[in-house]
């Protein structure tokens, strides 16, 4: 079970759920705040006139009804008498703080030297150890301890373990947020800048491991040049652990401070830096197509006009080849990617052209240039090393080997080879053992689950699909989630369950869209308009279609086109037996585009799909003799439901033949 607390303002990102629910938690009533106040003072009454004060004016905070109740038990007012308080002078001299801030300062104020210590300690954070507090605060150590001490007792902060090694916190954000704002700001700014230095010099690992910890002191000092080498830092390091909302904090708090930098070409060249570990953790949790991807990296390659040719032109250059091609933008795509590898040659750096050929191996594939494809991801494993381009999946969001194999795992099978296709998957799964990274993951188990809907592998694609949509569950990753949900539609309406498989669909496709991303928007119709076949709905699946082929017209992503026409003739003879010729026509286009493309695997569907036409037509040997050199073609795979429903078609149409 978990258990989370909010305040009334907050407005939560997702909607109702079954298994939520709402409790609105009240100010505390009368009774409530005297049940608190009895607590404190172990049973002991307040006068009537000082209760009546604590029950107006914190208004049933319970922080509030503690720290008042305490400042007027310290402050000397009230007197012990045989199990009651009694007012040692008049009513009306007696000052009860107004508000809680007024109450945690009279606390503090009563504390004296104590104080100074709780006000550097919140300089420090909510949390701060002993350590780091007596390196900073010149307090004696023996001073310091009976201070802290002094502290533990009042209950304003609270202590694990034993100096020197002990940790201690405020009992509450707002005890510390008085104690800070009490000092004066020049004097907070020395303090911070003080934390800030001591960090750096006697704390090495700190520094190493919370560079956001540096990064605020150093913010809060004013010493913005400072700040922004720690805040770039701090995004980088979330980055590579797939933290991407704090590496998007981070990197934006830095982006904001150097604009207060003079300008220079070591502020273009940190800004940069800064925008090119923006782009993936943006890409991870809104998608390649999002808007903010787009306006990261066409910032960078502005930036690239003033730094010249390097390693981040590249990498700028890269990103806004990313968020061309999610936008389906593919023209645009495939531009960039000839330059990536004008570049990564000129350089003659590998772990550039591994970023180059995948760019345009990947670009080439969805344009439905298999072969021109194929030759290019084979550079790419050829050239690739887990090791050596381990820093790939934060300098460019993915690691190019899963993407490699994930994508020839799909050539392989629309080229005809089943088996090796399944082969390069697993294989592609098998190296997130060494790579270990998340967003890489999620994208592979959505190409599995794809190439499992594709290979016709129902408990695989169901493994696959619930391993992905939980990842990007646990992560935000809404690009997959989406697709995720697309398939978990068509998976459901395979099962039977067609109505609540469409609409998951159309909930997918609206969500897939919201993160920018147009690519595959095509491949996704199509599925929904199987899935309006199966409801006995033609006329919809045709619609969809008619979309999905207009779309492709204009995007040129094509590397699915035979099997929407495939498709479209299957659609046209269960709506009518009057669209048969219509319907030759269209398994007819779909087995040519296949031949020029060599996608052997949709000419095998779209072969199948014709002769099963003929043969209920009575044409059972031109049916035959056009399926069964196709099906004679393939060498493996035969274990897969196409090449068994040809084998078993082909068999039909050769019963009684001569």
């Amino acid at each position: 079970m978990t258990v989370l607390t909010c305040r009334p303002t907050f407005q939560p990102s997702w909607s109702h759920r079954s298994y939520l629910s709402e409790v609105t938690v009240n100010r505390l009533s009368h009774a409530q705040v005297e049940q608190i106040v009895t607590g404190i003072t172990d049973g002991k009454t307040f006068p009537a006139e000082v209760l009546q004060q604590i029950l107006q004016k914190t208004d049933g905070v319970p922080l509030f009804v503690e720290e008042m109740t305490k400042a007027i038990l310290e402050s000397g007012h009230l007197k012990e008498v045989a199990g009651h308080y009694e007012l040692t002078g008049s009513f009306s001299t007696f000052a009860i703080p107004a508000t809680l801030q007024d109450s945690l300062m009279a606390r503090l104020d009563r504390l004296v030297t104590a104080k100074a210590v709780a006000q550097y300690a919140a300089v420090i954070g909510r949390q701060f150890s002993y350590e780091l507090l007596q390196a900073v605060s010149h307090v004696d150590e023996v001073m310091l301890q009976h201070e802290l001490g002094r502290l533990v007792e009042a209950e304003i902060v609270y202590q694990r373990g034993l100096p020197p090694q002990a940790t201690y916190m405020f009992k509450h954000a707002l005890i510390q947020d008085a104690a800070y704002e009490s000092l004066l700001k020049s004097t907070r700014q020395q303090h911070h800048q003080r934390i800030a230095q001591v960090l750096e010099a006697q704390f090495p690992e700190t520094a190493e491991t919370q560079p956001e910890l540096l990064a605020h002191h150093y913010t809060e000092a004013g010493l913005n040049e400072q700040a922004v080498k720690y805040w770039n830092k701090a995004g980088q390091r979330a980055v590579a652990s797939s933290a991407y909302a704090e590496a998007i904090m981070h990197l934006n708090q830095g982006l904001d401070l150097i604009k207060t930098l003079a300008v220079t070409l070591e502020r273009h060249h940190q800004e940069l830096e800064m925008q090119g570990s923006l782009g993936p953790a943006f890409i991870a949790l809104k998608g390649y197509g999002a808007s903010e991807v787009g306006r990261v990296y066409t910032r960078a390659r502005e930036l690239c006009q003033h730094v010249g040719e390097s390693p981040q032109t590249f990498r700028a250059l890269c990103g806004l080849r990313v968020f061309y091609f999610l936008r389906a933008e593919l023209s645009q795509a495939r531009e960039l990617g000839v330059q990536l590898l004008h570049l990564a040659q000129r350089q003659d750096d590998t772990g550039l052209l591994v970023e180059a050929h995948r760019s345009l191996g990947t670009t080439a594939f969805n344009l439905g240039e298999l072969q021109f494809s194929r030759t290019h991801l084979l550079q790419v494993m050829e050239l690739y090393d887990p090791h050596q381009h381990q820093s790939h999946t934060f300098l460019y969001g993915q690691d190019p080997g899963m993407v490699g194999l994930s994508y020839q795992a799909m050539n392989l099978w629309i080229l005809g080879y089943p088996s090796q296709a399944l082969q390069k998957m697993f294989e592609a799964l098998a190296l997130h053992q060494k790579v270990a990274h998340a967003y890489s993951l999620a994208f592979t188990l959505s190409s599995a689950t794809r190439l499992h809907r594709l290979r016709r592998e129902e408990h695989l694609f169901q493994k696959r699909l619930e391993a992905s949509l939980a990842l990007c569950t646990e992560h935000g990753f809404k690009q997959f989630w989406a697709t995720g949900q697309i398939h978990r539609g068509w998976g459901l309406t395979m099962q039977g369950q067609v109505e609540e498989g469409i609409a998951q669909m159309h909930q997918g496709l609206i969500a897939l869209r919201a993160t920018g991303a147009e690519l595959g928007r095509p491949y996704w119709l199509m599925l929904l308009a199987e899935a309006h076949g199966i409801q006995g709905d033609p006329e919809e699946g045709l619609t969809l279609l008619t979309e999905a082929l207009m779309l492709m017209d204009t995007t040129g992503e094509r590397w699915y086109e035979p099997e929407l026409y495939r498709l479209k003739g299957v659609l046209l003879v269960q709506q009518s037996s009057d669209n048969h010729a219509e319907a030759e026509s269209s398994f007819h286009k779909a087995i040519a585009i296949a031949q020029s493309q060599q996608a052997k695997s949709w000419e095998l569907r779209a072969t199948t799909s014709l002769a099963k036409l003929w043969q209920q037509q009575g044409k059972r040997q031109e049916a035959y003799d056009l399926l069964a050199p196709v099906y004679g073609w393939f060498t493996e795979g035969f274990d897969t439901a196409d090449l068994i429903d040809a084998k078993a078609l082909l068999d039909e149409l050769s019963e009684g033949s001569p």
